[in-house]
């Protein structure tokens, strides 16, 4: 008999490339990971890992263990859903990882929501970059996770994930009030200016690079900042120009930029529950409070 426990452990050695970052994820010791990766390959009568330096990969069998595994852990969810659904209804904690620009936009928003159809259920809200929220997901750090599609990111067809997409996001020009294409500005006419935006790894740095390489060029990022009223000051201060989620600027005290809107770029935005987990009671009302916020917005 498959200890159910090992097949999760084997999930997150593959998601995380190595046993000491799964054993953090899981919180365990390395060694402890290490001796259900051998009990589970003794089970299974198979080696499932080949170690290549400090990483590990999965065998042949190995990935036919998790094609498993996601489906066994996905069962076990909606099994967790039906009892939860039959013993409390619409009572308990639901934990959300989500990015700053989201939690304003459609978490708050639906939290409200909730207070009215769902007064039972408790939301507790973890603000994690649209990269970081799938993995902590997946780690069972959080119940659900609202995040946006990023290279590497895992796709709709993934099979440990459930997806509800909300909203398509564009991103606007961000220009110092006296620049000399204040009033005309286009993304291409910007080549050789300074630019102010996230960090690298961040998924908005992404989509800002590769909207100006769609342009023709790529962009001088010199000043860096994850918060986007620091991305704004930094462009009113005449430091740079910049393109910002159009919802970030909402409600933004803008002294000294001007804004220009511009075709291309965009950020589309989704939340994704461990797959099976869709039906938890204290899960779907959120996420219907969700899709109907995202609705409001006028894209989804």
């Amino acid at each position: 008999m498959i200890d159910t426990r090992r097949l999760r452990t084997l999930r997150a050695v593959a998601d995380h490339g190595t046993v000491t970052a799964a054993a953090a994820a899981l919180h365990l010791t390395p060694s402890a990971v290490s001796q259900q990766l051998v009990a589970l390959e003794h089970e299974v009568g198979h080696r499932l890992f080949t170690r290549d330096g400090r990483g590990v990969h999965l065998t042949a069998v190995g990935k036919i263990m998790l094609a498993h595994a996601n489906e066994v852990l996905a069962q076990l969810e909606r099994a967790e859903a039906e009892v939860a659904a039959y013993s409390a209804g619409e009572v308990g904690e639901v934990t959300v990882a989500c990015f700053a620009t989201a939690i304003s936009a459609v978490l708050s928003p639906a939290i409200t929501v909730l207070r009215d159809t769902a007064p039972g259920i408790q939301v507790r809200v973890l603000d994690a970059e649209g990269d970081q929220s799938l993995s902590m997901l997946l780690d069972s750090e959080a119940d659900l996770a609202i995040a946006v599609e990023y290279r590497g990111a895992p796709d709709a067809s993934d099979r440990r994930l459930s997806r509800l997409p909300l909203y398509a996001e564009p991103f606007d020009l961000v220009l110092p009030r006296d620049h000399p294409l204040a009033e005309s500005a286009t993304l291409v006419s910007l080549a050789a200016e300074t630019w102010i935006g996230p960090y690298p790894g961040n998924p908005v740095h992404d989509v800002i690079t590769f909207a100006c390489q769609q342009a023709g060029f790529t962009p001088n990022v010199t000043h860096c900042s994850d918060d986007f009223r620091a991305v704004v000051a930094l462009v009113g201060a005449g430091a740079g120009v910049a393109l910002v989620p159009r919802l970030a600027l909402r409600d933004m005290v803008l002294p000294g930029v001007v804004v220009r809107q511009t075709p291309g770029p965009e950020r589309r935005v989704f939340a994704a529950v461990r797959r099976g987990a869709d039906s938890h009671p204290v899960v779907r009302p959120l996420l219907s409070a969700l899709r109907a916020v995202a609705a409001s917005l006028g894209s989804g």
